[in-house]
């Protein structure tokens, strides 16, 4: 499911990209479209593949949602989270291939377009914690529902407002560098990026703290309640046989 999931997301991004640049020449409306195409991609997405995986779909929201099981005293391995990030890194190097390929581009080819400097770092940082204080602040008010409209929301609101056009993903980063296309990033410019997420992500973690208690939400229901496909599906069934309404169903 990451994979999957991970992989449909670089591939709205990388072809959205394509496809803008190839219907105009004016930056501002191929910004539009790409932005446009990757808020409703994300949020299907997310809709579509939370209940199964929570749809992380980025190692940053993997890593927190680790760090958090561990900060709660709970039982903890590396095998989840290390299975996640790898699933994830997989996934966005398959969708910026099946990307480039759909478009009749080289299935791979390292971006030329080089996106460093300071401002942008910062950007990256600013980026990252939005993204992780949103994720987890959800988690932790139990309005883990509102999360693929809130987290579309919100990324496609940071491409506008960051100078970076809000990234907030390593997994997403180093795919971009095997596209020469409007999406693309240089390798030369990946780590950097890479450096301002993760340290965006351990800003977002202490506003957490800072907003929302010491105590971290648990990762289990991040990015959506997720569980055994087979109950939730039993559940469903049951549901649709005995009909109840909302009132009937809350406790």
């Amino acid at each position: 499911m990451e994979a999957v999931g991970t992989a449909g997301l670089v591939m709205v991004v990388v072809g959205s990209g394509i496809q803008a640049t190839r219907l105009t020449g004016d930056a501002g409306l191929q910004l539009l479209a790409n932005s446009t195409a990757t808020v409703l991609g994300l949020g299907v997405l997310v809709a579509l593949f939370g209940p199964v995986s929570g749809a992380h779909l980025n190692p940053v929201v993997t890593l927190v949602a680790w760090a958090s099981k561990r900060k709660s005293s709970a039982r903890t391995s590396v095998r989840e989270p290390a299975a996640y990030v790898a699933g994830q890194l997989l996934g966005a190097a398959a969708g910026v291939v099946l990307a480039n390929a759909m478009f009749g581009l080289p299935l791979v080819q390292l971006a030329t377009r080089a996106r460093s400097g300071s401002p942008l770092w910062l950007a990256e940082v600013v980026a990252t914690a939005g993204l992780v204080l949103l994720v987890f602040g959800l988690a932790r008010t139990g309005r883990e529902t509102w999360a693929p409209a809130a987290v579309a929301a919100y990324i496609g609101a940071a491409y506008w407002f960051t100078s970076s056009t809000s990234f907030a993903n390593p997994a997403v980063t180093l795919a971009r560098a095997l596209s020469n296309t409007f999406a693309g990033i240089a390798p030369a410019s990946v780590p950097p990026f890479i450096a301002a997420q993760l340290l965006g992500a351990v800003v977002g973690a202490a506003l957490l703290v800072l907003l929302f208690g010491h105590r971290l939400p648990l990762a289990a229901d991040v990015v959506l309640p997720h569980g055994d496909l087979e109950t939730s599906t039993q559940r469903a069934s049951e549901t649709s046989a005995s009909p109840v309404t909302r009132e009937e169903s809350l406790p």
